[in-house]
């Protein structure tokens, strides 16, 4: 059994919606308030307060303050998981010799949504074919949802979200979700910026995916709503106004990226049977080139752009979409090692390192391959997947049989 998420769209009435935000407000301060004692005890004493100790003192906290009567108790338990999370999180990343960001206080406007899971005090009821739904809370009472269920399963927890003065619920469910395809092929697949991706065929043929270029396109309507901000008075009406108009508009881009994003999974998924790219480290790839005062860097601005351009086509969510719908499907996702495969300064022909700059948008070999860079960069990834180049690893070798149907 797999887990996926589902999302609805919330339509709370007016009190509703009033009651949902001072839930959000208590949970708000329960985060803050937990956070705080975890930090005063280690002070004082030097030693930690577990998940089960805090969970422990929500009865005297009910107790205390009548306001969380209203709150079922097992929510409020999820609140306070939440933070445990936060802070297993963080000393795992200490562990491992990382400098992890401290679990901080959250403000009302960065505490935007509360969980649920198991126990009683909420439900949520789906229409018998996945589409629409209630969401019922104890306090709240029962809120109408819309959205629609790819694939049916049993809702394990939710999560209640405001955003953009709108509010939503993603629900988890347990479901073997099943997704057709029609092709049986193989293909690599080369992102970029210049292009979106370039897929690859076994046998060399390629095609590129344009590259919508929202930061591009959106640039000049935000600039005037960007000005309205900075020209107001910072927490003023006119002010929140302002930062709200522009904040919708920003929305509205990122859903367009996100509709087109699985839009384009859902095709490829549908088309291929194994579907093999390089592992992409973003962080890395969006590194500031500003350096040090010693040693200052070089090509700031452009590589400031470049940054945005990369950030611009999301490509981490792209790849984890089109990873989960080829597994969905029955097919393979490989994801091949850079630093060994080496897609980009390799050659699909002969299998030598042939070295380029990143200007260098055409790959040209002594062995006389000469094709588009992108294009020779995902013919290497689904050769080494498949095991068909020089000494790469056998990599792809469960994928074999499925190629044997084309």
């Amino acid at each position: 059994m797999d887990k996926r998420k589902i999302n609805y769209k919330l339509y709370p009435s007016q009190s509703q919606s009033e009651r949902l935000l001072e839930s959000l407000r208590l949970h708000q301060q329960l985060y803050n308030a937990a956070l705080q004692e975890r930090i005063d005890c280690y002070r004082k004493t030097g030693k930690s307060i577990s998940y089960n100790d805090q969970q422990a003192s929500l009865t005297q906290i009910r107790a205390d303050h009548p306001e969380y009567k209203a709150i079922p108790v097992y929510i409020t338990r999820m609140t306070l998981r939440r933070l445990d999370k936060a802070f297993k999180a963080f000393f795992e990343r200490v562990k491992k010799g990382q400098a992890p960001g401290f679990p901080r206080f959250r403000s009302l406007s960065r505490f935007s949504s509360f969980e649920m899971c198991g126990g009683s005090g909420w439900a949520f009821i789906p229409e018998a074919n996945g589409k629409h739904g209630r969401l019922s809370i104890n306090g709240i009472g029962r809120i109408k949802a819309r959205g629609k269920a790819r694939t049916l399963g049993k809702v394990k927890t939710s999560q209640v979200i405001h955003k953009h003065g709108q509010w939503f619920l993603s629900v988890t469910v347990e479901c073997e979700p099943v997704r057709a395809c029609k092709g049986q092929k193989a293909c690599g697949f080369d992102w970029g910026v210049e292009y979106l991706g370039t897929v690859t065929h076994e046998n060399g043929e390629h095609y590129a995916i344009e590259n919508p270029r929202y930061y591009r396109d959106s640039k000049e309507s935000l600039l005037p709503m960007q000005q309205a901000v900075s020209r107001k008075k910072r927490g003023s009406n006119r002010w929140k106004r302002a930062c709200k108009v522009l904040t919708q508009a920003r929305a509205k881009v990122a859903r367009q990226r996100h509709h087109d994003h699985h839009q384009l999974s859902h095709d490829l998924a549908k088309e291929y049977t194994l579907f093999a790219t390089e592992k992409l480290t973003i962080r890395n790839m969006t590194r500031t080139a500003k350096g040090t005062l010693e040693k200052p860097g070089k090509m700031v601005k452009q590589k400031s752009g470049l940054n945005r351009e990369i950030l611009d086509t999301a490509p981490a969510k792209l790849l984890a979409m089109i990873h989960y719908k080829v597994e969905e499907t029955g097919g393979e996702f490989v994801e091949i090692p850079t630093r060994k495969a080496k897609p980009s300064q390799r050659c699909p022909a002969c299998w030598e390192v042939v070295k380029k700059t990143l200007s260098e948008r055409t790959h040209q070999c002594d062995c006389g391959c000469t094709m588009p860079r992108d294009a020779a960069s995902g013919l290497v990834a689904i050769k080494w997947a498949l095991g068909l180049g020089g000494n790469s690893p056998n990599a792809g070798h469960s994928a074999k049989p499925l190629l044997s149907v084309a």
